[in-house]
C-alpha cells in the first residue's frame, strides 16, 4: 500500500484539474505513479513535463530509449518500471534477446555493442552517478552530443522516478505484473 494517498482528479481542487487530465490524455491513463505525485499537483506537473520529453519528444531511437529504461528498471529493480515498459520495448523492436540479457542482469555481454552500450551506460549512471571515459565516449560517437545529452537525462530520469516509487511505496496497478527477478 503507496505511503501516500493515490489521488483522483475529485480528490484534488479544482486549479489542478488541467495537471490531472493533461497526465492522463499524455499517458493514456492514470498510472499509480502519477497518482501519488498528484499529493504535490506542481511537482507532477513538472516531473510529467520532463517525462513526455523523454519518452515521446527527444531523438532517441525507441528501441534506445527502452532499452535505456529498462535497464534503469533493473539496475534498480524498480518492478513498477520494467513492468510498465517491457511490453513497450517489445513494441519498439527491441529484440527478446536484448530483453532477456537485461533482466537476467547477463547484459551487455555478448550483444552488439550498438545495443550493449545503452545497458552498459545505464548500469554505469545508475551505479556511480557518471560515465566512464570509454563509455561516454562510445555513446557520443554512437549518439553526437544532442542525443547523449537525452541518453543521460534519460536515465536521471527513470532513476528519480525509481526512488520516488521505492519511497512512497507506490505499487503496480491491477492487473499489471512484473517477472523482473527479485
Amino acid at each position: 500500500m503507496a505511503r501516500l494517498p493515490l489521488m483522483s482528479r475529485q480528490d484534488l481542487p479544482a486549479e489542478a484539474h488541467p495537471i490531472h487530465d493533461h497526465i492522463r490524455e499524455t499517458r493514456g491513463g492514470m498510472p499509480n505513479l502519477f497518482r501519488a505525485l498528484l499529493n504535490s499537483p506542481e511537482a507532477a506537473e513538472r516531473v510529467a513535463a520532463l517525462g513526455e520529453y523523454i519518452r515521446y519528444r527527444c531523438p532517441l531511437s525507441d528501441a534506445a530509449r527502452e532499452t535505456a529504461i529498462l535497464s534503469t528498471a533493473r539496475e534498480l529493480g524498480i518492478h513498477y518500471e520494467w513492468a510498465h515498459h517491457a511490453a513497450v520495448a517489445r513494441q519498439a523492436g527491441v529484440r527478446e534477446e536484448v530483453i532477456e540479457a537485461i533482466r537476467s542482469g547477463k547484459g551487455p555481454m555478448g550483444l552488439p555493442a550498438k545495443e550493449g552500450i545503452f545497458i552498459q551506460a545505464a548500469r554505469e549512471i545508475t551505479g556511480t552517478g557518471a560515465l566512464t571515459d570509454r563509455t561516454f565516449q562510445a555513446v557520443e560517437h554512437l549518439l553526437g552530443p544532442r542525443q547523449t545529452v537525452d541518453l543521460i537525462v534519460l536515465v536521471g530520469y527513470y532513476t528519480m522516478v525509481g526512488r520516488v516509487l521505492r519511497t512512497l511505496e507506490v505499487e503496480l496497478e491491477e492487473g499489471v505484473e512484473s517477472d523482473l527477478p527479485e
